[in-house]
């Protein structure tokens, strides 16, 4: 029978602070073909391929990422098969499985961003190289990091946009040129609410 999400994710927290567990991380670059996901670290620090983990080393590691929830369905589905198989359907998910459902899943949430209207010419160009030759990691790193700096730079040039409008009013431009030296979430704010705040 399998654990609903809820389940696994108190499961992961019961047991990963006994085994000191952490979940498998991508790196910056493509790893050779002999790379395999980081495993979780055990009590002494030292990684432990998933080849050499316990059968309940293998269950906690696969746990932990069904109750991230940044976890996508492929993830979710290969997960929870892996789960329901043998011991090693659990090692080949968190070798190699677990990097190609984690890319798959990427890749979606990447292509949803070309149909998102927020989406700038620094995004869409960033998206359309990403899905024609990126890696795993690429995407990844993107979704994490890229994407926001990329919208960013979209947002401050649609800022910079209002602020040539010769018509705005005092109070509108005193917000602008605010938010146009702020962070990325400030910006962001800007464009989708305090503007209008401004004018109501």
């Amino acid at each position: 029978m399998r654990l609903t999400r809820a389940a696994l994710a108190v499961a992961a927290g019961a047991l990963a602070p006994a085994l000191l567990l952490t979940t498998p991380a991508f790196a910056a670059a493509a790893p050779s073909a002999s790379t395999t996901v980081a495993a979780p670290t055990g009590p002494d620090g030292s990684g432990t391929p998933a080849g050499d983990m316990s059968e309940d080393d293998l269950r906690v590691a696969i746990l932990r990422i069904l109750a991230d929830e940044d976890s996508g369905r492929r993830v979710i589905r290969e997960a929870n098969e892996a789960l329901d198989g043998t011991v090693e359907d659990m090692r080949a998910f968190l070798e190699t499985g677990y990097r190609l459902a984690q890319a798959e899943d990427d890749r979606v949430a990447v292509t949803r961003l070309l149909a998102d209207p927020d989406s700038g010419k620094r995004v869409i160009r960033e998206v359309g190289a990403l899905l024609d030759s990126g890696t795993p990691e690429e995407l990844r790193t993107f979704l994490e990091t890229g994407y926001r700096l990329a919208q960013a730079e979209d947002d401050r040039v649609a800022v910079a946009r209002i602020l040539a409008d010769p018509g705005i009013s005092g109070a509108l431009r005193a917000a602008a040129e605010r938010a146009i030296d702020g962070t990325p979430e400030e910006l962001r704010y800007f464009l989708k609410y305090g503007r209008f705040e401004v004018d109501a």
